[in-house]
């Protein structure tokens, strides 16, 4: 399935709902890649040199050159490695929706319903997918019966084996969640 590219390699931390997003993506299109754990608390000057602008996860690197920003990155994974199954539709109208939909998410976080996976499937799924651990960390919920389309859609995504196996852990993140929490 992989179209021999290059040297992959994806800075990111496991907890980040924003670098499993790119890593599904890679992991969809069947492209090998390096994982490199990034300390968020102590960036190496390797990283920083990477993405010396925002200085945040995710970075992905291709054949030396680096790529930030989840989405960007997204974007650059589907142009570069153009092979099915594709993250974005072949129709520049439904490419613009579904560009339009990731960035208000990313901005806004509304609740919709919308496809199972593919680009807006992995950019709201590395998110809401982890609400049970949310939940739990915070003792609040945050995803309800109220929206039963929406928890319907991301249950769904959820049972998808790409998500399953590269969503963190739930005790895992349950524990850096209520970690983060009580330290501030």
């Amino acid at each position: 399935m992989e179209e021999k590219k290059g040297e992959v390699v994806l800075f990111r931390t496991w907890a980040s709902p924003i670098c499993t997003r790119v890593e599904i993506a890679l992991k969809l299109k069947g492209i090998s890649y390096e994982y490199v754990e990034e300390d968020l608390t102590n960036k190496s000057e390797l990283f920083l040199s990477l993405n010396p602008v925002h200085k945040k996860v995710p970075v992905l690197v291709h054949n030396g050159k680096s790529i930030a920003e989840s989405l960007v990155i997204l974007e650059y994974i589907e142009e570069c490695w153009n092979t099915t199954p594709k993250l974005l539709p072949e129709d520049p109208y439904q490419r613009a929706k579904l560009r339009f939909w990731a960035n208000y998410y990313d901005q806004k976080s509304p609740f919709f319903n919308g496809e199972i996976l593919g680009y807006l499937g992995i950019v709201i799924g590395s998110h809401a997918c982890n609400y049970q651990a949310f939940d739990d960390a915070i003792g609040v919920v945050l995803i309800s019966e109220k929206n039963p389309e929406f928890l319907s859609w991301i249950n769904a995504l959820k049972n998808c084996p790409l998500m399953r196996e590269t969503l963190p852990p739930h005790d895992k993140l349950v524990a850096k969640l209520s970690a983060r929490l009580k330290s501030t």
